[in-house]
């Protein structure tokens, strides 16, 4: 995904393919179904597949980054997306959650390294990377392939130290953070 509404990628003879698309729509449509195929072809999903649709700006996140993100997460059927189980797109507050500190799904963990500021990222994650055989009483059956649509909205960086005056530095200022939400069943406990 590149910005302009272009996408970029590879053949399995190794050619360099660019695609124009007419609107930011068209690019993340495309962009989702690249995804989907991706794990429709794949004998056995063992990992979390992840698909950019928006690079966004700035530095990737890390372990030990706080995000506050924007989510929307359907049940993997027929091949495809089936019915959302969970969404906070069209609520009052974000999830803030701290990356590394085990709060929140594996998938979601190590789906979203890397991810930008203003970025949005589709995750495919496989049931062992998720809810597992117990699955989420009346909203995920057991043995659930979920897939997430993810977008950070504001990252506060861990701080790190700088050099041998143990000085601590933060790495970029981000706008205060808002009051906590539920993390709407996403909680490992």
């Amino acid at each position: 995904v590149q910005p302009n509404n272009y996408s970029t990628f590879y053949d399995d003879q190794r050619q360099n393919w660019s695609i124009m698309f007419e609107s930011e729509k068209a690019a993340v449509d495309f962009s989702k179904q690249v995804c989907i195929a991706k794990c429709n072809s794949s004998p056995a999903l063992e990992s979390v597949l992840c698909q950019d649709l928006l690079l966004g700006e700035g530095q990737g996140v890390k372990a030990g980054d706080s995000l506050e993100v924007a989510y929307t997460g359907w049940l993997f059927q027929n091949n495809g997306l089936g019915q959302v189980f969970v969404s906070n797109v069209n609520k009052d507050k974000l999830l803030r959650l701290k990356l590394g500190s085990g709060k929140v799904i594996k998938g979601w963990e190590e789906g979203m390294l890397g991810m930008k500021k203003g970025g949005r990222r589709f995750l495919i994650v496989p049931p062992a990377w998720a809810y597992g055989a117990q699955g989420v009483a009346g909203r995920v059956p057991p043995d659930s392939t979920l897939v997430f649509e993810m977008e950070v909205r504001r990252v506060k960086l861990a701080k790190e130290c700088s050099g041998s005056d143990g000085l601590s530095v933060s790495s970029r200022d981000s706008p205060a953070p808002s009051p906590v939400p539920s993390s709407d069943g996403f909680s490992s406990d």
